[in-house]
């Protein structure tokens, strides 16, 4: 059996499937973050208990305001986030980080899944591609 799930491994690894399925997984490093870099999966969204308490930027949380959380994006990074089912956008900047449920690419504020319709259902087939890089900090 063990003889099978190798060989199945390295076929899928030679192939090329393997290594296509893992860099949908793997986010990109934040030094190397262009205009126009895209990842497409699952969105979900995040209101309470997290409204009125510090985001990872250090801004208070404001489910209202259209923002998100990423794993690795710099943060003031901002993205168009379009809902797939429905072709519905928001611009989402990104103030903390998250999401921390494997399948899910960004979480978005509560405002942003009202505009892209999946505040009811709660998550979302999106792709968001980055619009705006944040300002370099003036020193």
């Amino acid at each position: 059996m063990r003889t099978v799930v190798a060989a199945v491994l390295i076929t899928l690894a030679l192939t090329g499937c393997a290594h296509r399925q893992l860099a949908q997984r793997v986010p990109v490093p934040p030094d190397t973050v262009r205009v126009g870099y895209t990842e497409t999966g699952l969105a979900s969204w995040y209101g309470h208990p997290y409204h009125g308490r510090r985001a990872a930027n250090g801004e208070i949380y404001d489910m209202e305001k259209l923002t998100g959380a990423h794993r690795t994006l710099p943060f003031n990074t901002w993205v168009r986030v379009q809902n797939l089912e429905n072709h519905r956008t928001a611009d989402v900047r990104i103030i903390d980080r998250g999401p921390f449920v494997d399948s899910r690419v960004i979480d978005v504020s509560r405002a942003a899944a009202r505009r892209l319709g999946f505040l009811g259902s709660g998550h979302a087939r999106v792709r968001f591609e980055v619009i705006r890089l944040p300002e370099p900090s003036a020193q």
